[in-house]
């Protein structure tokens, strides 16, 4: 009998022994999937923050554009006038200045210039 009770012990502690392999497996199965879902969340995450860092920089970009445009369109009107208001008050300006005035005012009204 005592042959029969050994083995049956050498039977429990084998399937002991598997029952703890096969926990620990599913123990490393999960672990291993739950950092596998977390791989996959920070990757998602990356992906959406470059998507909207790309975006706002774009509409930043956008937006220096325009200002850009709008200043080099308000820098040519300003250098445009201060070039005739030069022109104004160079030597003999004040011609000009009526000469220009010509084409503003229509032929049939008098002007009168106060000198």
């Amino acid at each position: 009998m005592p042959k029969r009770h050994s083995k049956n012990i050498r039977i429990e502690k084998r399937s002991l022994a598997s029952a703890i392999e096969l926990n620990y497996k599913e123990q490393e199965d999960f672990v291993s999937s739950v950092f596998l879902g977390l791989k996959v969340c920070f990757t998602l995450l990356a992906m959406v923050s470059l998507i909207k860092i790309g975006h706002s920089s774009k509409v930043r970009l956008t937006r220096l554009k325009e200002i850009k445009d709008s200043y080099l369109y308000d820098k040519s009107r300003f250098d445009g006038l201060s070039r005739r208001f030069d022109d104004l008050i160079s030597l003999e300006g004040e011609q000009r200045f009526m000469k220009d005035q010509d084409q503003m005012i229509s032929r049939d009204i008098i002007r009168v210039i106060w000198r």
